[in-house]
């Protein structure tokens, strides 16, 4: 894990979503009991898929059973890690056949060509929209980088149980981060292709384009800057919502917010473990 302390999308969005939540994960680094289905089922598609795509980069044939038990094994070690939280009449069962179909769907698909690197880490530094460089760099994992020659693409592999729309795509900060890594590290023009895997009852794949221009990336360098002398001054507050308490492991620690607590020593603000989980 990369020590200096820095930011994600993961972390920046989770602030942006429920400033609550991110105290208790990445602040206070409270343990997690209970982890989302999707959450599994998502990290192990991508597990999957890292493999098939390595294969493809090195010249290997992976045949699906190969992909099956790559997607099984990191659904066991997930299991191992938290208990899993199923939503209202799914089965574990259920869930894993729904994330075979959805590796097998993605299959189907024309294979991608002219790979330049799978899930590579980017440490990046960000500026601002006065073109100032921030102290804190963002961390970046890039699913999936081809090489259309005009410019670099990387593909974000999501699993969702509904199609996104393009205004989730143009709106997320998400492609904000892998454009600002990328054309750092490679010195060329980058966008961003999501492919969403919709977990429909018969799945089905979703591309959707995100191009950015230097005024978002220096969007993103304010945005960040915001959020970082919001999380300095313990600015951490609920945002409740169907979306994002019914699958929060947060929620009894949620409920006791604002009663009084026992003191505490300094707060671990801004450590790097705690902010810059990806």
């Amino acid at each position: 894990m990369y020590r200096r302390p820095h930011w994600s999308f993961s972390s920046l969005n989770q602030y942006l979503r429920c400033p609550l939540q991110f105290y208790f994960q990445r602040v206070l680094g409270l343990p997690q009991p209970t982890v989302g289905s999707g959450l599994v089922l998502g990290s192990a598609v991508h597990s999957a898929l890292e493999e098939y795509h390595r294969g493809l980069q090195e010249h290997r044939t992976l045949n699906p059973d190969h992909l099956q038990k790559t997607f099984l094994a990191a659904w066991k070690t997930r299991e191992g890690e938290a208990e899993i939280n199923f939503k209202a009449g799914e089965t574990r069962s259920d869930a894993i056949d729904q994330g075979i179909a959805l590796i097998e769907t993605y299959l189907k698909e024309p294979p991608p060509d002219n790979i330049v690197a799978v899930e590579q880490e980017f440490i990046s530094p960000v500026r601002n929209s006065h073109g100032e460089y921030l102290e804190t760099p963002i961390v970046a994992i890039a699913d999936l980088i081809t090489d259309d020659e005009q410019a670099l693409k990387v593909n974000e592999i999501k699993t969702s149980g509904r199609a996104y729309s393009q205004m989730e795509v143009e709106t997320s900060l998400q492609p904000t981060c892998y454009v600002n890594a990328v054309q750092q590290a490679y010195d060329r023009p980058a966008e961003v292709e999501y492919t969403v895997l919709v977990k429909t009852k018969t799945p089905k794949v979703q591309r959707l384009d995100a191009f950015r221009t230097d005024e978002d990336l220096g969007r993103l360098g304010d945005i960040i800057e915001t959020v970082e002398r919001a999380v300095q001054n313990n600015v951490f507050y609920p945002v409740e919502s169907p979306l994002n308490c019914s699958t929060c492991p947060f929620r009894r620690p949620c409920l006791d917010w604002g009663r009084p607590q026992p003191e505490r020593e300094g707060l671990p603000v801004l450590e790097g473990s705690m902010i810059g989980a990806v």
